[in-house]
């Protein structure tokens, strides 16, 4: 738990993040937020951000090559109980969606960034499958699109030590895979969502 304080006070002093929500609410509800990435501390961002009852709730989606290199990621990891994917070794019989379903089970969230991995700038890149999977295949979660805005300029690409500036994290409304809608159309909506949100 003292971990767990320190982390989430730690990331929202670094930041100097405001949380704004859009049409929609903090909610222990099942559901994917889903967000753009450009810097290592997204993950983090976004999980402090949540009221403490979400964040028990939530795990994020992280990049096990980065988490479990060194003993201090490993350890933050487990605190902010992220759900490592191998991204060097997907197998089609080790499905990540079908992972991420089990292991959220009727009971928990996640985050999760649909770009596959961090983009340069303020860019949004293509959305990837898994998000429009996870809404077929459980079409009762509530898919929330979150813009995270100016962590690429907090800590760059690259960079190790991150600059105190200003961020900001807005949480829009919910929406959903609709009845035969095409993976195509799917992904370029959700991620239409999330650049909608950069302008709030």
């Amino acid at each position: 738990m003292f971990t767990e304080t320190l982390l989430t006070w730690t990331a929202r002093i670094i930041s100097g993040v405001s949380v704004r929500w859009v049409d929609s609410q903090p909610d222990t509800c099942q559901r994917v937020y889903f967000a753009n990435h450009t810097s290592h501390l997204d993950v983090v961002l976004v999980w402090s951000a949540l009221p403490a009852d979400v964040r028990h709730l939530t795990r994020p989606i992280a990049a096990k090559d980065y988490w479990e290199g060194g003993s201090i990621r490993r350890h933050l990891a487990k605190v902010f109980n992220a759900m490592l994917i191998d991204r060097k070794e997907i197998k089609v019989h080790q499905s990540p969606v079908d992972m991420m379903l089990r292991e959220i089970g009727k009971t928990h969230s996640l985050i999760l960034f649909p770009e596959g991995g961090r983009s340069p700038g303020e860019e949004v890149g293509e959305f990837k499958s898994g998000l429009y999977y996870l809404g077929k295949k459980r079409p009762d979660l509530e898919l929330i699109p979150v813009y995270i805005n100016n962590m690429n300029r907090i800590l760059p690409r690259g960079e190790f030590l991150p600059v105190p500036l200003l961020s900001s994290l807005t949480f829009g409304p919910p929406i959903w895979l609709e009845a035969g809608e095409p993976k195509i159309d799917f992904l370029a909506r959700a991620r239409d969502a999330v650049l909608s949100l950069k302008e709030n």
